[in-house]
């Protein structure tokens, strides 16, 4: 089962954002390598390296969550859903002749691309070709007619289930179909969005307790070890002001000796 796009209804995501950085990165220095701290008169604060946060990688719905909705509401699958002329695309600069026997090649193998003459959409159709016994059920349909051959295949469009049903012409390559909402499929697909929704609800809830446990054992050890190896910021701000201040009284006591 394929996704078939159309490039007036479909939006398009990009995968990945590249970094954003805040200017050019200066090429780095060889001397850099070894801290001789005799070569620095002024050296310059450490950046201190914060470990990456998680990222989770979600993945895209296949479906929407209201399909039967969308598939009566969306403007591109209402024109779709009525019965209008389409053709085999593939192979165009080839004879008629190649093209009939490519396109029954492939029919056999359960695949074909087609086209609606009055929009342009093109579709890349996969179906079952097993002989069901219930003719109803058969997605790919041989006997049905002398010289044509009728297709039901499944696909999720604008995530949607839908299906297009039809027939073709194996001659004249052309024939008449339509798109109609696929009530079985969109069943599977509502409860595997379900299950994937709360797959990443468990996941979110799994990391923020994660963090919780970190924040109350970071906790733990500051309240355990004192301050002495883990110093507030205000504790910080408060000596160095006092060794400022001593700085200052010491300059004043020298300048009043001279």
């Amino acid at each position: 089962m394929l996704h078939s796009a159309a490039p007036s209804s479909f939006n398009m995501f990009p995968f990945g954002h590249p970094a954003q950085h805040p200017g050019p990165v200066p090429p780095p220095h060889h001397g850099d390598m070894f801290h001789a701290t005799t070569h620095h008169h002024n050296p310059q604060p450490q950046q201190t390296e914060t470990a990456p946060k998680p990222r989770f990688l979600f993945k895209m719905p296949r479906v929407v969550p209201n399909q039967k909705e969308k598939f009566e509401s969306d403007e591109f699958l209402k024109r779709h859903s009525r019965e209008g002329e389409v053709r085999y695309t593939g192979y165009r600069d080839r004879p008629i002749h190649e093209r009939q026997n490519k396109f029954l090649s492939a029919a056999r193998d359960g695949s074909t691309e087609i086209a609606f003459v009055g929009t342009g959409f093109n579709l890349i159709m996969n179906f079952d070709t097993s002989t069901n016994f219930n003719p109803a059920h058969r997605q790919c349909d041989f006997d049905r007619e002398a010289g044509k051959i009728h297709l039901k295949a499944p696909l999720i469009l604008n995530g949607v289930c839908v299906r297009w049903r039809g027939w073709l012409d194996l001659e004249r390559l052309d024939g008449v179909g339509c798109l109609e909402f696929d009530e079985e499929n969109a069943v599977v697909e509502d409860a595997k969005l379900r299950e994937q929704v709360e797959s990443y609800n468990r996941r979110l809830r799994e990391f923020e307790e994660q963090s919780k446990a970190r924040s109350r054992h970071l906790a733990g050890l500051v309240t355990s070890t004192g301050h002495s190896q883990f110093p507030s910021h205000h504790h910080l701000q408060s000596d160095l002001l006092l060794e400022a201040r001593k700085k200052q009284l010491e300059l004043a006591a020298s300048q009043q000796s001279i």
